[in-house]
């Protein structure tokens, strides 16, 4: 099987266990409030197969897409003590927003975990395109330039320039940024409403893990190999210059074309210096290639105090869920393409693409992975659209502002059901694309 469909398949398994927890977040708040819960079930019915345990309806169903708590009184009729109908609005929303609060859970305990036995890691940003015209090209900013600073914070991440330059739109902002070796202090006034797709300041970041590039190949007769390098030497730096990532040792080859570049290296944890005649690349051509170097990476992490632990994790939940609910905003104003919408199937492409191509160890990127889509689906499901967990809380909202007054139950189940119905339409198009994408042999991401 190719590693391609295996590394797909791992989204299963990931899907499965947020599913259930979210499941299980509805489940333990029914039982918290006093409802009776009838059916735990695992995709939406018909159902396929069914299991009574403890007075519960234990089902797997036939359409593999999310999953449901039933409980008692749902139809809004039942306003016995066990009946959810007779909850307050509290408690029921409580209960509608539990599986989101189960979601959210489940990321920072996994975030708390890589940390606190992996550690963390650094990125270097650099910059990517320039678009032309924009306030980036006016300022001055060119492609490669290593971004230090923006408007005096340090930058560590893409997601940070970017919310910096937003943050900062229309008004002048310094960008400090290391050009080949010097620093250089640029200003930039990003743009209030730009155009679809070129950011407020028109630049594109490229962020780049610091990792240590470890020699995994020396092609035969080549540059490398009759410089001496050799498989298991570290690359430490290139004619002085310390390379921290991958893209930066790139850059800094290449800017010795054609002439004898100083390499420093790491051999069995001694520094020896080799002479690298490096060869002058075509546009389509890699200096690596070229040259005659396969390398891997492996990333540099970094311990953290153990009483920073926890801390660290809220807040890096906290961040990644405002950079999806900027992303939300952006597709909802047409800011960004419907096309990033993605399916099981897509999920799963991303999946092979992300584990294929992640230098981190494959538990640390599934849990990358099952963060990021945990946090998703807390996310989505707290949307005010009719069957979904927030359309449901939009009903108790409203009855709240009716002074007690509930809309008629009839009416909110006809709402659902036509929320559902639309919903699963829009859940079998984006499947019908993402095999499209798939088969066709197009890449998940933009």
């Amino acid at each position: 099987m190719p590693d391609g469909l295996i590394n797909g398949l791992y989204i299963v398994p990931i899907l499965a266990v947020l599913i259930i927890v979210h499941e299980f977040g509805h489940f333990f708040a029914a039982k918290a409030v006093g409802a009776n819960v009838e059916e735990f079930g695992i995709g939406i019915p018909p159902r396929l197969k069914g299991w009574d345990w403890k007075g519960v309806t234990w089902s797997l169903n036939w359409i593999p897409f999310g999953g449901f708590v039933k409980v008692q009184g749902e139809d809004g009729k039942d306003l016995s003590p066990g009946s959810m109908n007779s909850k307050t609005p509290a408690q029921r929303a409580f209960f509608l927003a539990a599986g989101s609060g189960m979601n959210v859970l489940l990321a920072v305990v996994l975030i708390i975990l890589v940390t606190a036995f992996q550690g963390v890691t650094s990125t270097n940003v650099y910059v990517g395109e320039v678009t032309a015209d924009s306030p980036a090209q006016a300022a001055g900013l060119v492609a490669g330039d290593e971004i230090i600073e923006v408007g005096g914070v340090p930058i560590d991440s893409a997601s940070k320039v970017q919310a910096l330059t937003k943050e900062f739109a229309g008004k002048p902002l310094s960008f400090i940024v290391d050009r080949d070796g010097e620093v250089v202090e640029l200003f930039i006034t990003p743009r209030v409403n730009p155009p679809a797709g070129q950011g407020h300041a028109g630049i594109s970041s490229r962020p780049e893990l610091v990792a240590d590039i470890v020699v995994t190949g020396v092609t035969a007769d080549s540059p490398a190999a009759a410089a001496g390098i050799v498989v298991g030497d570290q690359f430490v730096s290139v004619n002085g210059v310390p390379v921290t990532d991958g893209f930066l040792f790139q850059e800094e080859l290449m800017r010795y074309q054609g002439q004898t570049a100083s390499v420093e290296v790491l051999r069995n944890g001694a520094p020896q210096v080799v002479e690298l005649a490096v060869p002058t690349v075509g546009s389509d051509q890699d200096v690596f290639t070229l040259s005659g170097i396969q390398a891997q990476l492996h990333p540099v992490f970094t311990k953290i105090p153990a009483g920073q632990v926890i801390p660290y994790g809220l807040r890096e939940a906290w961040t990644q869920i405002t950079a999806m609910l900027g992303g939300l905003r952006d597709l909802v104003t047409g800011k960004a393409s419907l096309s990033q919408i993605a399916g099981p199937v897509g999920m799963g492409q991303i999946a092979s693409q992300v584990i294929g191509e992640s230098p981190l160890p494959l538990w640390v990127t599934l849990s990358q992975l099952a963060i990021l889509l945990s946090l998703n689906l807390a996310i989505l499901n707290l949307l005010p659209l009719p069957a979904l967990d927030g359309g449901r809380l939009l009903f108790v909202f409203i009855e709240v502002l009716r002074g007690g007054k509930k809309v008629p139950p009839e009416r909110e189940g006809m709402v659902h059901l036509a929320g559902m119905v639309i919903l699963l339409g829009v859940m079998f198009v984006v499947t019908f694309l993402d095999l499209g994408r798939v088969f066709g042999g197009g890449s998940a991401f933009p």
